[in-house]
């Protein structure tokens, strides 16, 4: 599954990950589970065809990367492979920086890098020049509209009108009786 959220230049996908490094580093062997996160740049391309043509955008160079990640022989919920890799060069990342603090609390860390895109880009060697001007203060909205758990409501399905005939919970209608939203109403005759 992936996820992509778009500002003006810059976007952050989401994915999950199942992972085997084929020559793993000292500690790290086996296959790694979790969460990959990137801060990548948008290339809004120029519509191709009429005016009413779709517009490509192209999610292109990756600036930063954080692995959210767990050993599949260990415990779930552990992070003891969680890592970020704070530069790439050209489409390859480079090392990977273990922070405890990442670790200990992955949604927060990542929250407050995220929050920072200046000091993201700094560290990643981006020009800060290369990205829209609303960038940093949209990805800063959307960090915290998460925080506070502003998420749209789920979609509801539309109730089903009454009308004569249909069916309620305790089956056909009868004279003297009504199904409104699934509910069975019936009229009482007077003794």
């Amino acid at each position: 599954m992936l996820y992509a959220f778009g500002f003006d230049r810059i976007g952050v996908v989401v994915s999950d990950l199942y992972f085997l490094d084929p020559s793993p580093g000292e500690g790290q062997e086996g296959a790694e589970r979790g969460v990959r996160l990137e801060v990548r740049m948008l290339d809004p391309g120029e519509p191709i065809g009429s005016i009413y043509a779709a517009r490509p955008i192209t999610v292109d160079r990756p600036i930063w990367r954080g692995d959210l990640l767990e050993s599949v022989a260990g415990p779930p919920g552990s992070f003891d492979r969680t890592h970020h890799h704070p530069a790439f060069d050209g489409w390859e990342p480079g090392r990977r920086v273990f922070v405890p603090e990442l670790s200990a609390d992955p949604l927060t860390w990542v929250a407050a890098r995220l929050s920072d895109l200046d000091g993201l880009l700094t560290e990643a060697g981006v020009d800060p020049g290369d990205v829209g001007a609303d960038d940093a203060a949209g990805l800063r909205a959307a960090v915290a509209r998460h925080r506070r758990g502003d998420r749209p409501p789920p979609a509801r399905r539309p109730r089903r009108r009454a009308r004569p005939g249909a069916r309620g919970r305790a089956g056909a209608q009868r004279p003297g009786q009504l199904v409104v939203a699934g509910r069975l109403f019936t009229r009482r005759e007077p003794r």
